[in-house]
């Protein structure tokens, strides 16, 4: 067996695959990760998202959580996994920002009441505390493994100059369980 292929997933962007060699990761602060799977499909993917916004709230833009999460079941769906059969973790949420702004807590309620009503079940999360996070989801088995960092990731951390195949944006520009710590 090869090495995994490890696909960045970074702020507005996700990243679905049904591929067992491939890995999806991130650097989370107040930022969510919403990793969901299909056991039976063998399929899953992540989402990075920047801000919660709701639809009404929200322009139609990739950071905002109604569009992230939308798209992502929606990539799910084309890959053959059934919505019924959607397990969600969770991971991220924190306490970056010493301004007061409560931003990492209202990524993870809004996410929490996003899968709730939407009957998705979430198998295990890791959100919230002061900490960043890296997180490495496997879509196909569902599994992932979570490192706390020592200090947050600031927000406008540089992007990579080129994009990466096989990941893309939660929206087009321009578009309207088991945690293993290492």
């Amino acid at each position: 067996m090869s090495a995994p292929k490890v696909i960045p997933v970074l702020q507005g962007e996700l990243s679905v695959s049904d591929d067992p060699n491939v890995v999806l990761s991130c650097i989370l602060g107040s930022c969510i990760a919403t990793c969901l799977y299909d056991p039976k499909a063998r399929v899953g993917g992540m989402n990075h998202i920047l801000l919660p916004g709701r639809k009404g709230e929200a322009v139609a833009h990739n950071k905002f959580g109604v569009f992230a999460m939308e798209a992502l079941i929606n990539e799910l769906m084309h890959k053959g996994a059934r919505k019924s059969n959607l397990i969600a973790k969770i991971f991220g949420g924190a306490s970056t920002f010493e301004n007061g702004l409560a931003i990492g807590q209202s990524n993870a309620a809004f996410v929490r009441d996003f899968l709730d009503t939407e009957a998705i079940p979430i198998a295990a999360e890791s959100v919230g505390g002061k900490q960043a996070r890296r997180v490495r989801f496997f879509p196909t088995t569902g599994n992932a493994k979570q490192m706390l960092t020592a200090e947050a990731v600031p927000v406008d951390a540089p992007r990579p100059p080129k994009p990466v195949p096989g990941r893309r944006p939660a929206v087009p520009p321009g578009g309207s369980g088991e945690v293993e710590l290492f």
